[in-house]
């Protein structure tokens, strides 16, 4: 690292989180887990039921919390770096519960590429990650699922998927099944973008037009977190819900308190906090 770089506006970012998470109204157990931990957000989504699901995604989410990087600010690193954990993570799930449970993975890690801030997304499995700019909020990860294959083939719509019976058959995972490769995006990262991480139990209930109607009208990220949550039940709450909004500031605002992390089961009465480099 030189000087220049040590002492760039463009590096003295942070990033302000808030994050919420309910089992909903028709499951027993919260199978979600996340972690928000600088420079590493992301929401794991639980499968196999009863407890083997959270096993899933809290030994997912830990591997990530163990990661030499966290705590670092824009670390140098790329997928490679994240594929390793992610074999590891998956390496792990098999372990402990011999193929019978998997989990889905989404988020992203704040990372410096030549010398730019950027949002290195991930994504295995259908819980997804999503960025309003502009007040436009957009998808960045394709979900990996049966249904959105039948959407890219054109066989049915995107309204049409969302009512599918097969809406929830994954086509990869972590833990379980053959396929276990994550998607990769690299966006380079603007001031006053906001990062949406979320459990399919969320976009599952609610409309991507909603969404960003939320996004877009509570400033505060937990205010966000909550309604979305909210929004969900009221749309009956068919499965644990998980959210985790992230916004990237400047300089110039450093109020807040420090890094939380969440390396493990999601915390159902959450507060919001901030990521400070």
């Amino acid at each position: 690292m030189n000087s220049d770089e040590t002492t760039s506006p463009a590096l003295e970012l942070r990033a302000v989180f808030g994050y919420a998470s309910d089992r909903g109204l028709r499951r027993e157990q919260n199978e979600d887990s996340l972690i928000a931990a600088d420079p590493v957000f992301a929401v794991a989504d639980g499968m196999g039921g009863h407890e083997a699901g959270e096993v899933a995604s809290s030994i997912c989410v830990r591997t990530l919390g163990d990661a030499p990087f966290v705590g670092e600010h824009l670390p140098e690193i790329g997928a490679p770096e994240l594929r390793a954990l992610l074999r590891e993570a998956d390496a792990g799930i098999r372990d402990a519960t011999g193929g019978r449970a998997g989990t889905t993975l989404t988020g992203a890690v704040l990372v410096r590429e030549n010398g730019v801030p950027c949002w290195l997304v991930f994504n295995v499995g259908d819980s997804r990650t999503y960025r309003l700019t502009g007040g436009v909020l957009e998808q960045i990860t394709v979900d990996h699922s049966e249904v959105q294959e039948l959407v890219d083939m054109g066989q049915i719509t995107p309204d049409e998927a969302l009512v599918h019976p097969r809406r929830h058959v994954v086509t990869r995972a972590l833990g379980t099944g053959s396929d276990t490769e994550a998607d990769y995006w690299l966006i380079p990262v603007v001031p006053g973008d906001r990062l949406l991480v979320c459990s399919d139990g969320l976009t599952g209930e609610v409309s991507d037009g909603q969404l960003q109607q939320i996004l877009a009208s509570e400033a505060n990220p937990q205010d966000a977190c909550a309604s979305m949550v909210q929004a969900a039940l009221r749309s009956g709450g068919r499965d644990n819900i998980t959210v985790l909004v992230v916004d990237v500031e400047g300089a110039d605002d450093r109020s807040g308190p420090g890094a939380l992390t969440l390396p493990g089961a999601a915390d159902p009465q959450p507060a919001a906090r901030s990521a400070e480099p």
